[in-house]
């Protein structure tokens, strides 16, 4: 299917707007039915001016994020983290987040040792102990 630009009649200030091929591409793949009714302009007035920010996520939309105030697993120094830490993991400032993540950087030994733990063990049945090299005969 062919799509060719054209103008449509925005139904707030009343101007003319080019619906692109492209966006009536996209219109298409997205299975929507009708054509837009405002004209850009209008659109980010109707909606607060959201489609104006940079970036992404909602603090992006102008939403604001929870902040969790934490101490760092590596340094115990306070800190806080744009999220809610689970039982058990590790939580990091962000210096130590970065030397982590940094390629060559050396990563705190009480974090190897935690990481190095073996999982906890889990029940085995009678198949899997025979299948086992390393289970004896009987």
């Amino acid at each position: 299917m062919e799509f060719t630009d054209r103008l449509l009649t925005c139904v707030d200030c009343g101007g003319e707007f080019v619906f692109t091929a492209g966006e009536q591409l996209f219109f298409f793949d997205k299975q929507f039915k009708n054509d837009p009714k405002r004209c850009k302009p209008c659109k980010s007035k109707r909606y607060g001016g959201a489609g104006k920010k940079q970036g992404a996520g909602p603090a992006a939309a102008g939403l604001s994020r929870t902040e969790t105030r934490t101490n760092c697993s590596a340094c115990g120094v306070e800190t806080t983290v744009p999220f809610k830490p689970t039982q058990g993991r590790p939580v990091l400032c962000r210096s130590c987040f970065q030397s982590k993540r940094a390629p060559g950087a050396a990563v705190p030994t009480e974090l190897l040792a935690a990481a190095q733990q073996p999982a906890p063990a889990e029940e085995t049945g009678p198949e899997l102990l025979q299948a086992s090299p390393e289970a004896p005969q009987a």
